[in-house]
């Protein structure tokens, strides 16, 4: 029967499709560092108390990214490069969700607006994060190679989402509201569409890399299409909400160290 944990569990226990897999998430996690540190960096003046959370976000991001690696270096693996089809960020980033590249690689300081739109994307790619990571902790928490690793992931994902949250609730009260709603709005639509396109992509790598047959991997699609069906008609909405986390400033430190991997 497939499940989650046997689909991840085929993966994790194959060198091939670890390696992909883990070179795909240390790519994106490495993108989304160098994107933070850009806006932190460029943060308007009157929002200068925020830079050192984006900060924190970033190095999060870059830790996570390290960590990813580590698990390859474990295994004594070296990373891939990244199919195009299925670098997350790059796709996101290319519908003109977030801010454009371009703008981050100039010396231009940032707008009020664009740090609005900078959180809204968070928010809703944070959503995904934070979910994809529970569900690896759920099942693989105590996992002896990969255990820690999932556990400190899922943790900071969480603490973005909760810091994305607080900071445009803040926002919204500054009179963003509607801006905040609508570029949710744009944002959540085309990432359940681009999440959708990159599963499918992983999916049909992973299939050629573990001899999946055919009715296997269109098992696997059809899955994948009706995930996307429901997000369509409703799913995308829990992306979109805003409320006070449980987490308060959850950014407000030093982002915490990557653990060794022997």
């Amino acid at each position: 029967m497939l499940s989650a944990k046997s689909l991840f569990q085929e993966i994790l226990d194959n060198d091939e499709s670890f390696r992909l897999f883990c070179s795909i998430a240390a790519g994106g996690e490495s993108q989304g560092g160098w994107e933070n540190a850009r806006i932190a960096a460029l943060v308007p003046e009157s929002e200068r108390a925020l830079a050192p959370k984006i900060t924190r976000h970033g190095a999060d991001e870059d830790k996570h990214g390290r960590i990813f690696n580590a698990l390859l270096k474990k295994r004594g693996l070296e990373p891939l490069p990244v199919p195009p089809e299925t670098n997350y960020t790059m796709l996101l980033e290319k519908r003109g969700i977030g801010l454009a590249h371009e703008k981050l690689k100039s010396d231009e300081p940032l707008t009020v607006q664009d740090i609005v739109t900078y959180l809204a994307h968070s928010r809703v790619t944070e959503q995904r994060a934070s979910e994809q990571m529970e569900l690896l902790r759920r099942h693989f928490a105590d996992h002896p190679d990969i255990g820690r690793a999932v556990k400190m992931i899922s943790g900071d994902e969480d603490n973005h989402l909760a810091y994305c949250h607080e900071e445009l609730l803040r926002f919204a009260a500054q009179g963003h509201g509607r801006a905040i709603q609508r570029t949710l709005r744009e944002c959540a639509l085309a990432e359940i569409r681009i999440y959708r396109d990159v599963s499918l992509a992983v999916m049909d790598h992973m299939g050629r890399v573990l001899g999946w047959p055919r009715a296997k991997a269109a098992v696997l699609a059809a899955g994948i299409h009706a995930v996307y069906a429901w997000e369509r008609l409703a799913g995308w909405r829990r992306m979109v909400s805003l409320r006070m986390p449980e987490r308060r400033d959850a950014l407000g430190g030093p982002a915490a160290s990557a653990p060794e991997f022997a």
